[in-house]
């Protein structure tokens, strides 16, 4: 059944990209992989497989990759996308000998794919499990782990039970070893007869440190801040923009940094026209780095920053930040921010998110559902600076106190 709905899948794949874009690079990238793996990929290279669906995921396997790419250059390094909006963003990633997508997981293209690449290693991070490409993996000696692995007992794995059996966790079964988050996972896997799991950790917290520290300082930016407390919103959407711009009419000695998660013209528009309405007078940051206006200019309340690859930098002048999704499909990468000791808020869809929940605990992170539960938090913040302080502290130390996840991958994988 598995395998007829990948059938369909493809076919669906096909008939869309007629008619989508994003759908039309997917289709036209997998038509090259084969012809890649021929070109760059020889039948003496040692490989290491590393397969990531999307961005998130690749960040969460790049510490594996440069570490390996620095330690163990006998390897020739494949990484593998499922997603456009992954693999057109790091396809010229200059820590892997090979960037290409994945083909649909029929068995055909698991065959071809394999002899192809002929990997020693096969490192899947975080949710990929694709039956055949595992089953077969399995059947040719190819070693194979998986990295940032986290399971829940509402997940289907659990759920679809046939003759006593549970089918949907054949693939999971072809692992020789799972590296999961936490403990709920392993046990969950071991209560279904899966005992080659340890628990490591999440990689993307080794990954935000290593950001952090490689993090260029940003003149603009600090020039905008000055000496006032700053509220950084990170990946934002207008759910959030919605709550957080009016509070932030009231309280204009803050300064507004605005990184929204989708920089389009319109929604860049709507973003302007909520700070007008509350009072903010903003500039864009590409007209900074234009010299259209002062970064210094003291009339200008809100920075917002309509271009990619700065946020994580931008964290570092927060007081207070705010991780958007959290009224739509999930937040985003709350690790970004904490790692800097700030606290971090977001919405409510976060249950799914373990760094969200163990922040939350430890005193870290919060959320708030609406425009009071904001103002409450903020309040908070903004009239007792040992609540601040201690929040920010207990942010970043849970981030510390985390890492380290990829050099226990690394040791048991290639030690």
């Amino acid at each position: 059944m598995y395998t007829i709905g990948i059938y369909i899948f493809t076919l669906g794949m096909i008939i869309a990209a007629v008619f989508h874009k994003k759908a039309r690079k997917m289709v036209v990238g997998i038509s090259q992989t084969y012809l890649l793996l021929r070109r760059h990929i020889k039948k003496t290279d040692r490989v290491v497989w590393f397969h990531a669906a999307s961005l998130g995921e690749f960040e969460q396997g790049r510490p594996l990759m440069e570490r390996l790419h620095a330690e163990c250059p006998e390897y020739k390094i494949l990484l593998t996308f499922f997603s456009p909006s992954g693999y057109e963003v790091r396809k010229d990633y200059e820590g892997a000998d090979l960037v290409c997508y994945l083909p649909f997981d029929t068995p055909g293209n698991a065959l071809s794919f394999l002899r192809l690449a002929h990997p020693e290693i096969a490192i899947f991070i975080k949710y990929e499990f694709w039956h055949n490409y595992l089953v077969t993996c399995r059947k040719k000696g190819i070693k194979t782990y998986s990295v940032s692995s986290i399971f829940r007992p509402d997940q289907y794995f659990f759920k679809i039970r046939l003759f006593g059996k549970y089918p949907a966790l054949r693939p999971i079964r072809q692992f020789d070893h799972l590296f999961v988050q936490n403990e709920v996972s392993k046990q969950l896997l071991e209560e279904h007869g899966i005992h080659n799991v340890t628990v490591v950790g999440d990689t993307r917290l080794d990954r935000v440190i290593a950001i952090k520290n490689a993090a260029a300082p940003l003149p603009l930016v600090e020039q905008f801040v000055g000496n006032a407390p700053c509220f950084v919103a990170g990946s934002s959407w207008g759910p959030d923009e919605e709550i957080y711009i009016p509070y932030f009419g009231q309280h204009k000695d803050w300064k507004l940094i605005i990184a929204p998660h989708v920089i389009s013209e319109s929604h860049l528009r709507d973003i302007e026209q909520l700070l007008e309405n509350a009072g903010i007078s903003s500039v864009r940051y590409t007209s900074l780095e234009q010299g259209e206006c002062s970064p210094t200019d003291k009339e200008i309340g809100a920075l917002i920053v309509n271009c990619f690859g700065k946020l994580s930098s931008i964290y570092r002048y927060g007081k207070v930040a705010l991780v958007g999704g959290g009224f739509g499909v999930g937040i985003h990468n709350v690790p970004e921010a904490a790692v800097y000791g700030i606290p971090v808020i977001f919405g409510p869809n976060n249950q799914k998110f373990r760094e969200a929940q163990a922040l939350k605990a430890c005193g870290g992170s919060f959320e708030y559902q609406d425009a009071p539960s904001f103002a409450t938090l903020m309040d908070n913040f903004i009239n007792d600076s040992e609540a601040l302080r201690k929040a920010g502290e207990a942010a970043g130390s849970y981030i510390n106190a985390n890492a380290g996840a990829a050099d226990k991958c690394f040791n048991a994988i290639f030690k």
